[in-house]
Parts: C-alpha cells; sequence; structure tokens
C-alpha cells in the first residue's frame, strides 16, 4: 500500500505509545514484519524551543524505515512551522496525535481535547498539510464521549485539509483503554473517505486481525498494546494475510532470548542505568504466561544491572 508517495511493505503498523515505542522496540518490531512504525508522540512546543528530551524522542534509524513521526499540539501557526523546520529529518511520514486520552495533554486542548473543536483541528491538519514536504497523517478516537461520537465528521475534515491517511482507535476519550473497541465506528470511517484508513483497538491476535479487516473494510491494522512483550504478532498477521496459515506463537525460549536482546540494544541505546528501569515492564509483558515467571518478577524489578537482570531471566529457560 501507499500512504502519499510512500511505499509501505505490508499494511500492519505498529501505533504510537508514550514510553513504549522508543527507537529499540521500532526496530525490533520492523525486523519482526512490521509494515511501517510510529514512534512515541513529540511535542511540537518541544521541537520549537529546541527542547533537547524532544531532540532524543525524534532519533530515527536507517533500519526500522519507513517511519512516523508523530507530533502533538493544538495551535495551527506552531504545528505548521515545526512541520516546515523538520522536513530535512529522516522520518518517511508526519503524523498528528489527536487521539492521546492522558490529562495532562487533553488539558493543553491537545491530543483527542481536538476532537472537541472539528474547526480548529481542521486548521491544524491544513497548516501541516502546508508546510510538511512528507506525507501527513492523522490519528485519532471515535470521540470526545458517547454524547459526541464524530469520528467519520472529523475523518472528512482531515481528507478535506489534505491528509493522506487516517488512524481511528474505536474508543471515545472518556473509555481510555476500558470497555470493547468499537469497530463499527472504523467501518464507517472507511466508508466515508477515500484516504487510506488504519483500524486501531483491540488486536491482540491474528484472529483479531482477521476480525477487524472482515468487519470494518480497513486498509491496514495498527497494533499498539497487542505488540507489548509480542512483537512476533506482525510475523504472525503478516504471515496469515498472506498465505491463510497462522503460525505458531514464540516458544519460552524465543520470548526468553528476544528479552535478553532488548535489554542489551536498549542498554546499547540510553545506557544501563536507564535500560534496567524501562526494560522492567518490557519483561513483564515478554513473560506474561511464562510457567514460574512470577517468582523472578519482583527480583526483576529490583535488579541492579543488566548482568543481574539476564542471569534472573536465564534461570527460566532452564
Amino acid at each position: 500500500m501507499k500512504i502519499g508517495n510512500v511505499e509501505i511493505e505490508n499494511p500492519v503498523a505498529l501505533g504510537p505509545m508514550a514510553g513504549v515505542t522508543d527507537l529499540t522496540f521500532r526496530v525490533i518490531c520492523k525486523e519482526i514484519g512490521c509494515g511501517i512504525v510510529f514512534t512515541e508522540m513529540v511535542s511540537a512546543k518541544g521541537i520549537y524551543y529546541n527542547d533537547p528530551k524532544t531532540k532524543r524522542l525524534m532519533k530515527i534509524e536507517e533500519k526500522e524505515r519507513p517511519v512516523a513521526l508523530q507530533i502533538f499540539g493544538s495551535d495551527p501557526e506552531i504545528m505548521g512551522e515545526v512541520a516546515g523546520r523538520i522536513n530535512n529529518h529522516n522520518h518517511d511520514i508526519l503524523d498528528i496525535n489527536m487521539g492521546c486520552p492522558t490529562p495532562k495533554i487533553v488539558k493543553n486542548g491537545d491530543g483527542s481535547a481536538l476532537m472537541k473543536n472539528p474547526e480548529l483541528l481542521g486548521r491544524v491538519v491544513k497548516s501541516v498539510v502546508k508546510a510538511s514536504e512528507k506525507p501527513v497523517t492523522v490519528k485519532i478516537r471515535k470521540g470526545w464521549d458517547d454524547d459526541s461520537v464524530n469520528a467519520v465528521e472529523v475523518a472528512k475534515i482531515i481528507e478535506a485539509n489534505g491528509a493522506k491517511a487516517v488512524s481511528i482507535h474505536g474508543r471515545t476519550r472518556e473509555q481510555f483503554y476500558t470497555g470493547k473497541a468499537d469497530w463499527e465506528i472504523i467501518k464507517k470511517v472507511k466508508e466515508a473517505v477515500t484516504i487510506p484508513v488504519f483500524g486501531n483497538g483491540d488486536v491482540f491476535s491474528v484472529m483479531d486481525a482477521k476480525e477487524m479487516k472482515n468487519i470494518t473494510n480497513c486498509d491496514g491494522i495498527m497494533v499498539a498494546r497487542g505488540a507489548q512483550g509480542n512483537p512476533w504478532i506482525f510475523k504472525r498477521i503478516t504471515h496469515y494475510m498472506k498465505t491463510g496459515e497462522v503460525l505458531d506463537p514464540p516458544t519460552t525460549k524465543e520470548k526468553i532470548d528476544m528479552c535478553k536482546r532488548h535489554l542489551h540494544m536498549l542498554m546499547n541505546e540510553k545506557g544501563e542505568h536507564v535500560a534496567i528501569r524501562e526494560m522492567r515492564k518490557h519483561c513483564a509483558w515478554y513473560l506474561k504466561g511464562v510457567r514460574n515467571s512470577a517468582k523472578i518478577r519482583n527480583s526483576l524489578n529490583k535488579a541492579t544491572s543488566g548482568e543481574e537482570m539476564e542471569e534472573l531471566l536465564s534461570t527460566l529457560a532452564l
């Protein structure tokens, strides 16, 4: 499939997740069959004011491309200024976050708060599209709450203002990640626009992806939480789409080996101290369902070195 002038090898995407979809995890997912990866969301104001932490979040490597760099903000002028300023950055697609539900984001009118103001939302998209030399995409939710479900209206505005694709999470902002994702709203968005539509929400298995595709006819599947500790999901979905065959899930050894590799890659990228802290959540995800893993989880959370963490992981492989 194509998004603007960007060729996507397969229509299965790693969705953006703050604190999760960093460079290391994106590279791993790309290696295991992901068609396109999205960065953690980056503050447009952080770019505007040259914040060093923001620059680190924007780091992209050749081996993970194509990459969508996701920015958030609600000031059309700043968003456009930033989009133009980063044209020489090595992202392939510029994505606008209009779906993040967290209080610290929406209280500033950013993320899913923009769903409450379609007129402003349209101006933001238009400003970014005008300034960006890269294709622009947008990620939205079903709506703000059950009384203001407006994803179809918003998707039409997004298309009309020049975006080349839209991703929709089938929950409202008020739901956060509770309840079930509404795939019917994804279907309605797909029927309402001509640009590619990525469906997002509650894809945790090959069969989930198959059912979402069948129900919504979406162009692409976006996997987010379903990839936590399970980067193999991309290979398994794409293989099924091509062959109709469901590959076996990863073995315990494969899970532990990948967890160790993730640890080493993260230490190389961020240093041992930061990597150990960040790996605690990844270890819990990789080890979900692994026999006897509960016994070492507390120890993993108290580990003070990469070597100690690796030794603990090795005990599960025996």
